[in-house]
This record gives structure tokens, sequence and C-alpha cells, in this order.
């Protein structure tokens, strides 16, 4: 282990709860113990998880949150007595491992419940509010400590919570702890003041507008979190551990109004003046450690940083709460393991934070520990498997209902949490089989094959791997997009994959008999009616080095053009960019954390966005365009940049011995390349 990592593995404690290493495992929704959006159980599949983390020299394991009120089917948690009997037979195989093991407890999320186009149609149809009660009781899941627009929907508003309904959470907090302790569970965090979710809207100004006993000052604004604590103590003992999720600051402008990192706001939320208070007054209430981050819904790109924020986004502001404070403080958000260490070795945080990168690779400590971080597969913070909650103007959470109920998936990892479906299983006839293109989906195709026992031959007819991923790699912010791009290429070589540079193949003739796997890709789409169409350049072709001037018109907004234009303003260059829908990145599956960083992003720095406008000529020096009252605008521009989107470009078509992977199958985004390419090879 390197030197500078050392501090990373060193004990501490919480409480009288001492903890091996200072690597937490933080929560995220999908890799629960007792379910997630259904029935509660005690569920296999986040144990897998969460044992597997656990064996891998994580110190303190989180489990995804609970709701002690489950928004499915109305559910106490601490109703169930069987699955506290299930995990407490789990829980001695979990302390074989040397870790500890806290359980989220939430409240709920209150205006910051994601509402989706079939919860929209529930809610305001009668007939079928009331019929979806039993099992989706809106009004109650989406109750908040005083009446407020939802992040997600206009049609679904958040009710005033009562004072009876506060009561009955706290008993249930209470309730639940105890059965958790009694199952051998190391201790509890609650969940949260942190992020916008129920507790912290009740902390927050600008959405806490009562004026009872829960509103109004600083101590009424508290309540509710300081009662939970005391409530759980009183029942548990006080040695018991009680962690708080904590955001230290807002970083909130207002109602779905974010704040950048370097932006000049007025907080609409909670300042650091209220938190260096706050963190404090937790404290004495009776809190065993803070973890922390920032942000709200508000700005979700703050608790769950996309690509576009800095590494450490959070680790200054929590350092100086650390200062206000007795008990341990852990820090979460991009957190680069040795800047990580080097704070713990400062004392100015306790612990580091970790998600998603246990979703990524869940033996990433242990490679860590072994001088093997280049065999650590990097989370690359696309959100496309373990978070995609998107958002766009008119629509609501528009996720897949597969995807909401199973959260906590990967896009570079097909495996986790999808162990009944992806696992490697040996073949028992191996073969040698044909991979016509070498980038991602070739490589994994190639990867997966390798490991049952077949012979796959990779095809390229460049002298290099990668194919658009390496243009979809190229801006300057995505250096963890060229790590994976790096690992992928490294598997080749360990598992020595016999690959054919420059050998571009026509027909896959010369292969019959053998089961071929294409992998070719897609072409752009390009706007062959639009006059001057020849004189743009293809976002591809950009990425990849061709030279552009100072004021670019991006054609499309979607999240290629937009991230483009991202770049070219990050190079001090004039983006403009035109989008015939009425937002941009109106797409699915791309995260909110992610778009609206990106729109928020573009709004602060003043760069033109032409919605509803649609391109009809380009010019030597301009772009002529018709915007949605049918009226034409001319927009000066040195250059014009093509990201009208892609087509399949499949060498072959499918058939009983041809398979297509990746874009040729049909344009999606990592997460469809690298699943599709994994079950093509699996079933080979």
């Amino acid at each position: 282990m390197k030197q500078q990592l050392e501090p990373l593995f060193t004990p501490w404690k919480i409480g009288n709860c001492e903890i091996k290493n200072r690597i937490v495992l933080t929560s995220m929704g999908g890799t629960n113990l007792l379910g997630w959006m259904e029935v509660n159980h005690f569920d296999k599949d986040g144990a897998k998880f969460i044992l597997e983390v656990a064996k891998n020299n994580c110190g303190l394991v989180l489990p995804g949150c609970q709701p002690v009120y489950n928004p499915m089917y109305g559910q106490w948690l601490y109703k169930k007595k069987k699955m506290y009997e299930d995990l407490a037979k789990w829980m001695p195989e979990f302390h074989k491992t040397g870790a500890k093991l806290f359980v989220q407890l939430t409240a709920g999320f209150g205006r910051s419940f994601t509402i989706s186009e079939m919860m929209e149609t529930l809610y305001t149809n009668k007939a079928l509010r009331v019929l979806a009660k039993p099992f989706m009781d809106l009004d109650k899941i989406t109750a908040a400590p005083s009446p407020s627009p939802n992040r997600w929907s206009d049609k679904v508003p958040s009710r005033e919570m009562t004072v009876e309904e506060i009561q009955e959470f706290i008993t249930a907090f209470g309730k639940t702890a105890k059965l958790l302790k009694d199952a051998g569970v190391d201790g509890v965090e609650i969940h949260a003041v942190h992020e916008g979710y129920l507790l912290d809207q009740f902390t927050l100004k600008y959405v806490n507008q009562r004026t009872d006993e829960y509103g109004g000052s600083f101590e009424n604004r508290y309540r509710f979190a300081v009662e939970i604590v005391k409530e759980i103590k009183k029942v548990c003992g006080q040695d018991f551990p009680v962690s708080l999720r904590y955001s230290v600051e807002s970083k909130t402008k207002g109602f779905r109004e974010g704040a950048l990192p370097g932006e000049s706001f007025t907080e609409a939320g909670r300042d650091m003046a209220e938190s260096e208070k706050a963190a404090k007054y937790l404290q004495d209430a009776g809190y065993d450690m803070l973890n922390c981050d920032n942000g709200t819904y508000d700005a979700w790109y703050w608790a769950h940083p996309p690509i576009y924020m800095p590494e450490n986004c959070n680790l200054e502001d929590v350092a100086h709460i650390r200062k206000f404070v007795d008990i341990p403080v852990v820090c979460a958000g991009r957190m680069d393991p040795e800047t990580a260490a080097a704070a713990i070795a400062d004392g100015r945080i306790d612990g580091a934070g970790f998600a998603r990168q246990f979703l990524a690779d869940q033996e990433w400590v242990t490679k860590l520990m072994n001088d093997k971080e280049d065999d650590i597969r990097p989370c690359i913070l696309c959100h496309n498997g373990c978070f995609n909650m998107c958002h766009y103007k008119g629509v609501p959470n528009d996720q897949a209902l597969s995807d909401s109920l199973h959260l906590a998936r990967c896009a570079v990892n097909a495996e986790t949490m999808q162990w009944e479906k992806h696992e490697i299983v040996p073949t028992t006839s191996p073969k040698k089989v044909h991979i016509i293109g070498g980038g991602i989906g070739g490589m994994e195709a190639a990867r997966v094959l390798k490991l049952r026992g077949h012979e796959p031959v990779i095809h390229e007819q460049t002298d290099h791997l990668g194919g658009t991923f390496i243009a979809a790699s190229a801006e300057s912010y995505k250096g963890k997009l060229r790590d994976l791009l790096t690992w992928y290429r490294k598997q080749m070589a360990d598992l020595k994959i016999e690959i054919h540079y420059n050998e571009k193949v026509e027909s896959i003739a010369p292969f019959a008999g053998a089961p071929v796997i294409i992998a070719t890709g897609a072409v752009p789409r390009v706007l062959k009616k639009v006059p001057g169409h020849e004189k743009m350049v293809e976002a591809c072709e950009y990425l990849t080095g061709t030279p552009v001037g100072e004021k670019v018109a991006v054609i499309g907004g979607g999240l290629t053009g937009c991230e483009i234009a991202y770049e070219l303003a990050l190079q001090g260059k004039q983006p403009v960019i035109v989008e015939m829908k009425n937002d941009l990145i109106a797409q699915t599956g791309v995260c909110l954390a992610n778009s609206s960083y990106l729109r928020e992003w573009f709004a602060w720095k003043k760069v033109p966005v032409y919605l509803e406008t649609t391109l009809q000529e380009v010019k030597d020096d301009s772009i002529v365009c018709k915007d949605a009252s049918g009226k034409e605008i001319t927009i000066p521009c040195d250059s014009v940049i093509s990201s009208a989107g892609y087509i399949p470009n499949p060498l072959a078509p499918k058939g009983s011995n041809v398979s297509l992977v990746g874009d040729c199958d049909g344009v999606g985004n990592l997460r469809s390349v690298v699943w599709r390419a994994y079950e093509v090879a699996m079933k080979i």
C-alpha cells in the first residue's frame, strides 16, 4: 500500500464503537437490507452486496436507507418482526469480516419524492387516488413541513404534516432502532438533515413556514431531528451509536434552483453560519457522528456529483464544520482516496465516504491496499445505472419502472445487484468467437467470453482500441471516462485477448460456422436537407481534434451537444446551443443531478440557448434558424458543430450465429452497451 494512503487504514471510534479503518460505504437506495419500494423483507441481494463490500476491507458499512414508513403499501418498518429475525441470523456472518454496520433510517422524502407521470395520474384522478391509497398514498408520502411545490411535478404538491404525524414518526424511529439493535446491528444513521429530504425540509426556512413548535425559530426547525435522537437514546441506551447524515450547506437559491461551485448567491437554506450552530446543537442532542456533504434536491449535483463537479467538492466545507464539534465527521462527494487520507492525517475529517465506486467495483478497497489500483474498475459518475431519475420541462421523473424498483445497478458493471441474471458461468463448449470492432462493446464481450473459457478474437480497423468512446471521453473534465478506457485496455492485455489491428472486415463470410459478434457502432446523422450542411464539423470529429473557431454554434442540445458546449466554454470559446425540443437534455436516462448542473451552468454563464429552434441553413459566417413562432433568425458564428444524433451501423444483420452489441444494435448509452455485450457473451 502507498504510504500516503495509510491514514485511511487507522482505527477510530463512533461513541464506544470501534471501526477498523476510515473508509465508509455511504448509503445508496437499492442496497437495502430490508427491501426497497416493496414489501419489507430481509433482502438477499442487498445482503450479498453489503457482505461483499465488508469482505473487501470497508470499515463502516451503511446499506441503503430504510423509510420507517415505507412509501409503498404504507408499512411501518417496525411491524414486520420476521425480517429482524432473519437479519439477526445473518449478522454473525457480517461481523466475521471485522466491519461495522449502521442501518440508515429515513423519515421520508416530503416534497423531494420523485413523482412520475403515472403518479401524477393517480393523484389528479380522484377515483384513482382513492383506489391507489392502500399501496401508494401520495398525500401522506409527499407531506412536508408546509405546503410546497414538489421538486419534480407541479401536479402533486405537498401538504403540511400534522403534529400527530410527526410524533408517530418519532415513535417509529425508536421502535425500529431497538429492533435493529436487538438484531445485532452496531448503530443507526438518521437520514437526515441532508439533501432536502423531509427532516432537512423542517430545518430549511424556504420550505418550513410553520408557526407551531416545529417551525419558526432555529430550535423549532431542528426539533424533529432532535426528538428522534432523544427517542432512540431513550429506547436503546446512551451507548448505542446514532449517526446523522448532514448537509453542511444547502447551496440552494430557492425552489428548483441550485447554486453552482463558484457562483455568488443568497442562500435560501442552511448557510455556514447556521451550520456551525446546528452541528454543535445536533451533537449536544445526542448524535454521535456527522456524515456530511452539501446540497438539496434543488441543488442535487452537490450530493450526487456528476463528472462536471470538482473532485472532493465538499471537503473544505466539511473540514470547516469539523472545528465546531467533538464527534467524528465523515466527508463524502467525489472523494479521492489520497486527498481523503491527507485530510484525515491532518485531523480535518475523521472518515471518508464513498458510494458509487463500490457499485463499479466491490473489491476496490482491497485492490487499493494491495497496490493494484490499475485493476480498479472506475465509477464514471454517469448515474446511468444507479440513479437515473431524470426530469425536463413538462415531464416529471422520466425513469423506467424497472429502474425505479432496481436502483444501485451499475452502468460499467453489469453484475452489480443483478447477480441472478448477470453472473459469469463457465462454458462447457469452448468456441472461437470473432468480434468485429474494438470499442467498449467489443471489449466487454471479449472480456466476458474469455472469463467463461471461450477464445475471443477482436478485429479492429484502426491501430487502437476504444472506438467512439475515445471521442466520448475526450473533454478535459472526463478523466474518469479515460480511466475506464485504460481499464478495458488493461483487461484485454491481462486476459491475453487476441486482437487484429488495422483489419477492416468487409464481410463476415470468412467466419462462417463460428459465432460472430458485431460491434461496429453507429454513424452520425447528417442533416442533408439543410443547405450548407457540409460546412459543419461532426461532434466526434471535434472531440478527436478538428479545430473550430471562437464563436461556435452547437446544433443539438442533447447530452452530447451540451457537454461539447460546456467544454467549449471552459476553453474560453463562445458556444451557442440550438435545440429543437423545449428543453436541454430532454432525454430519458440522464439523471437530474447531471442535467440540472449543465442547464444551470449555461444560465449562470449566459451561454445563449435557442430552444424550439430548427436549423435552416449553414453559411460561412452564420447559421439561419427558425424559432417556435416561425420567425427566421440569423446567428453569427465562426464554426458549426453538428450533434444531431447517430444511426446504428451494423456490418451484417442479426442471425443464428451473429449477434449485435453496442450502438450498432441501437443507439444508447454506456450502460446499454456494457449490459448488452455482457448478455450476448453469456449466451454463446
